[in-house]
């Protein structure tokens, strides 16, 4: 730890300040990096940095935080810094409590993928009448995603489905194969990210996160109800078009 000064050098500051390589090697980023983010203004007016010489300064240690969360906006939410330093200049505490809301349904969702318990693939083989070559087929393409210990929930419900889908005539003479349920991933992957998105937005920083996990929670099965029911009066709606437009 550096020793701590004035700004005129003379006389100690009220809290501890940090020299450019210490803020480097707390935040790990490095110091080039940090006087480009003090140049476009992204921590702050530099109020609080004290200047003891021409060449020395020493910095808050808040700014530790702000980098880090800084880094995080580029490196997980591929935010420009422009738009980081817009968003930090109109609220950040808004933009903190998205952030620790993130990583708690982050940390909520895989500690439950974790207690959830594996399936092996030779009970699914035994259970659902799908050949292996159509279950490796579905992890190639990342449908699935088993590990040597077996596929999670979400993953055994895939294969029941698909598995009833094949029962009901859904098969490959006809032109069905695995290939189709790539239609509906690339059809929920926006879905779901606008529906992160929004649901982050209208809760970080409105309730405290213990509310927001419990409204995440309650929304899970509605919402799988809702997607289901919508898809339904979609198919028929489409069917009847199509009728009409044959007539």
């Amino acid at each position: 730890m550096s020793t701590r000064v004035g700004a005129t050098g003379d006389a100690p500051v009220s809290r501890p300040l940090l020299k450019m390589s210490e803020l480097a090697e707390r935040s790990g980023v490095s110091a080039g990096t940090i006087r480009y983010y003090l140049r476009e203004g992204l921590l702050g007016e530099g109020q609080d940095i004290v200047r003891t010489s021409r060449n020395m300064a020493y910095y808050p240690p808040e700014y530790v935080q702000r980098i880090g969360l800084i880094k995080r906006l580029q490196e997980k939410r591929f935010m420009p810094l422009r738009l980081i330093k817009g968003a930090l200049e109109e609220d950040p505490g808004r933009v903190h409590a998205l952030i620790e809301l993130e990583d708690r349904i982050l940390e909520r969702a895989l500690a439950s993928a974790e207690d959830s318990r594996r399936v092996s693939a030779k009970t699914v083989r035994e259970r659902y009448d799908i050949p292996r070559n159509v279950l490796d087929r579905l992890a190639e393409i990342g449908v699935l995603t088993p590990n040597r210990t077996g596929y999670e929930q979400d993953d055994v419900k895939i294969i029941e489905a698909i598995a009833s889908f094949r029962a009901g005539g859904y098969e490959e003479a006809l032109g069905f194969t695995v290939y189709d349920t790539l239609r509906y991933r690339e059809a929920l992957e926006p879905l779901v990210q606008e529906e992160v998105r929004a649901l982050l937005e209208r809760l970080a920083g409105e309730v405290d996160v213990e509310r927001a996990m419990e409204i995440v929670a309650a929304g899970v099965e509605p919402l799988r109800e809702l997607l289901g029911a919508m898809h339904s009066k979609l198919l028929l709606a489409e069917l009847r078009r199509q009728r009409a437009a044959g007539e």
